[in-house]
């Protein structure tokens, strides 16, 4: 097989991994190929900025046993890979002719953590060194790798990400025999919060986690609460959330499509009113309240105390947890327009940091008595009036 039939299984299979934020508002939009028929995606990245990226695995070989993943050592799947020199090549020639904002390098496991990092960051150091390349690089660490091995990422990377995947040990437990949960994963996502910290040598990398929600028998509390914790505690920019489906390590079943993929930047406009259906409808709305009470967090300045949950631990699949937690708070409401903070502004059902922005921009040169002349969507302003007073 040539580079491009390599890549195009290689890309594709590198699906499964949202911590770069591929995707956007348009399922439909999750992915394009190219005119070099590999596969390209569309993406948010740190700064914010969007653009087109070269997402791909350096091999789908893997030793790993994750009962959750398409490419486990168990699965009957045609096996490939690259060498670092191929694919910082193709990606080169790939960025000449079309402007790219980066790559995601990931893979399955070769051999050992270790082994596998030095692929990806001889990929990266080609990259940088040979080439010049100044770019976006989105590094994956591998669970299990060694502090040496996260380093030399880091100092090639702009983003780096390693998955949580479930919220403890229990549930870790369930899903595979071979990773340790405390060893492989949240040692080196300590470190590698210790290594970003604001004074630390790396502080300006992005880092990003995901958690697969459904595939051990957590609850949204059990994943909330680790993501409030990775927040708080160890300062991550971004967490995901990537509904586990049946079928999912079926080839004639791509997980795609029927995921659901959310933007980087988002208000109510886009967030609130969007009620997902899809085939296995249930947990891909899960997936989606859990988006939103991570936007709560983000944006909204809620705590992980604010949220409300059923007996069983999961958010309300029914109605969005902001007008939930107002439902649930009339004592809070009404909210003046004119007085209010930006922060009791946020929690007001239909305004999100957009809107909340046009009324205090508006505040400093008039008395804002309606909502209307502040160009914030109609059914926004209707599902606000009853909570906010002049």
């Amino acid at each position: 097989m040539n580079v491009v039939e390599k890549l195009d299984i290689l890309s594709r299979d590198a699906q499964y991994d949202l911590s770069c934020a591929c995707g956007t508002k348009n399922p439909a939009e999750h992915r394009k190929k190219s005119t070099g028929d590999t596969w390209l995606y569309p993406v948010t990245v740190a700064n914010g900025g969007t653009g087109i990226m070269l997402k791909t695995l350096m091999s789908n070989v893997c030793t790993n046993d994750c009962l959750y993943c398409p490419l486990r050592n168990t699965m009957d799947t045609r096996r490939v890979g690259l060498i670092p020199d191929e694919l910082a090549s193709f990606f080169m020639d790939l960025q000449r002719k079309r402007k790219l904002i980066g790559m995601f390098l990931s893979s399955g496991v070769i051999g050992s953590p270790d082994a596998t990092m030095e692929k990806l960051t001889a990929t990266a150091e080609i990259l940088r060194k040979k080439y010049r390349y100044r770019g976006y690089v989105h590094i994956k660490i591998i669970p299990g790798s060694s502090t040496a091995a996260i380093d030399k990422a880091l100092s090639l990377a702009s983003a780096v990400s390693l998955n949580i995947e479930t919220p403890g040990a229990k549930f870790f437990s369930k899903l595979s025999e071979k990773k340790q949960f405390e060893t492989d994963i949240i040692e080196p996502l300590k470190y590698i919060a210790h290594m970003t910290a604001n004074d630390a040598p790396f502080a300006k990398i992005h880092k990003t986690s995901q958690f697969i929600v459904g595939a051990s028998d957590e609850s949204d509390r059990d994943i909330l609460s680790y993501t409030w914790a990775m927040y708080k505690k160890l300062s991550f920019h971004r967490l995901y959330f990537s509904a586990y489906q049946s079928g999912l390590g079926d080839p004639s079943i791509p997980g795609e499509q029927n995921r659901i993929i959310l933007p980087d930047h988002i208000d109510d406009q886009t967030l609130f009113p969007f009620e997902p259906r899809r085939k296995d409808g249930s947990l891909l709305i899960r997936e989606h309240r859990l988006y939103q009470a991570d936007y709560l967090f983000r944006q909204y300045g809620f705590s992980f105390d604010d949220l409300l949950f059923e007996q069983a631990g999961n958010l309300d699949l029914n109605i969005d947890p902001k007008q939930l937690w107002a439902n649930r708070h009339p004592e809070f409401f009404p909210v003046s327009l004119s007085k209010a903070s930006k922060e009791e502004l946020l929690r007001v059902p239909g305004l999100g940091p957009i809107s909340v922005g046009r009324i205090l921009k508006a505040r400093k040169c008039m008395k804002v008595r309606s909502l209307d002349t502040l160009k914030i969507p109609q059914h926004l302003v209707q599902k606000a009036e009853t909570f906010i007073t002049h």
